[in-house]
């Protein structure tokens, strides 16, 4: 589920780079597949904030507030010169949903709340989930293959994405996205990024690309088998099979051409992997390769990062791949998901990439060993 967005799975085979991409943009996670929230990136609309925060007067008191923050929210759209028909198309009828604001505080991720990754990731690349990965596999391994081509992103990748978000289409959620993302606005905890969707939502009715009634996803507002947020549909999803719009519900090979395009979009590398398990050495002194400079976005994800070093010096170091190396100057990062004693990985710039899907240790690395099962 990603619920949205996010957070949220993706896979592969190591390869060389010179250097890593600088951190992608990082979408908030909002575990969606199971994973995550996935949730893609923002696409960067905006609208005024409700002027007055919600009261604290019980479930009238919640209604009407929520209805007056939808009030000034439409007033803001009109004065941007958004149509009044698609307004009243997606704001017609919504009402607070307490469940969506329960389910927002409730959403496990990498912070504590989940234990261990070792059981996050056996509850998700597991052999119900790797068996539909691969019978999508042999079903579309031409249009893959093609993909793969154009945008550089490896099938397996795709797959693991698509896997961790919905299972194949298994499970895309069937939330009412307005009312969740109206909810989650007007609830105020990351009221910028929920109110700029609303926004895109609007968008994506005033310009025909998809019903009204289609608008249905997980309880976070992400939509479809790939759990994008409205802004990252908007940017991101492609019409593969010509039928004149881009279903990320449906139509199998508009999600497989959409994820790509995400990715290949995001700054995915060409020709390299997402990173590989490790073994550390006994003795090993993490303090020496501590990130001493962490971004403001997803601090904690990072916190679990070293700093960058060539795969060259972690093998001086006494490190052991089970899977073969990278070249010796590609960069990478160690990251220990439960902390020394548990697995490790050495991550390469195209891990970033899929934090940017979805910014979530646990999310990421599961993406990555679901792809590699399907190799």
């Amino acid at each position: 589920m990603i619920a949205r967005l996010v957070l949220l799975g993706t896979a592969v085979a190591s390869a060389a780079v010179a250097q890593p991409m600088p951190p992608a943009r990082l979408a908030p996670t909002a575990t969606v597949a199971g994973s995550t929230a996935t949730v893609g990136a923002p696409s960067g609309l905006t609208v005024s904030p409700p002027p007055e925060p919600p009261s604290d007067n019980g479930a009238f008191g919640i209604a009407a507030d929520f209805a007056a923050w939808l009030a000034g929210f439409r007033a803001a759209e009109l004065a941007k010169g958004v149509s009044p028909a698609a307004l009243d198309a997606v704001l017609d009828g919504l009402h607070y949903s307490p469940r969506v604001v329960e389910l927002d505080r409730a959403q496990p991720d990498d912070s504590g709340r989940v234990a261990l990754f070792s059981d996050y990731a056996d509850r998700r690349v597991e052999p119900v989930r790797i068996a539909r990965g691969r019978s999508v596999a042999a079903a579309m391994a031409g249009e893959l293959a093609r993909n793969e081509a154009t945008t550089g992103v490896p099938a397996t990748i795709v797959l693991g994405i698509w896997g961790m978000e919905s299972s194949y289409g298994a499970v895309t959620g069937n939330f009412d996205v307005p009312r969740s993302l109206a909810t989650l606005a007007f609830d105020g905890r990351r009221r910028a990024l929920f109110t700029a969707e609303l926004a895109a939502t609007v968008s994506i009715v005033e310009r025909g690309l998809i019903g009204r009634d289609r608008l249905t996803g997980s309880w976070a507002g992400a939509m479809g088998q790939p759990q994008f947020l409205p802004s990252s549909y908007l940017k991101y999803a492609r019409d593969a099979d010509g039928d004149g719009r881009a279903d990320v519900w449906e139509s199998r090979s508009d999600v497989a051409l959409s994820i790509a395009t995400y990715l290949g979009d995001t700054g995915w590398r060409r020709g390299q992997g997402w990173g590989m398990g490790v073994i550390v050495p006994a003795g090993f002194d993490r303090d020496r390769v501590r990130n001493l400079v962490l971004p403001a976005t997803c601090a904690r994800v990072f916190a679990k990062h070293s700093r960058w070093i060539a795969v060259g010096e972690w093998r001086r170091l006494g490190f052991v791949s089970a899977v073969g190396w990278p070249a010796d100057d590609t960069l990478a990062t160690l990251v220990e998901p439960d902390g020394p004693g548990g697995r490790a990985f050495l991550t390469f710039g195209n891990f970033r990439v899929l934090l940017a899907y979805n910014c979530s240790n646990f999310y990421a690395l599961s993406v990555g060993l679901l792809g590699d099962a399907l190799r």
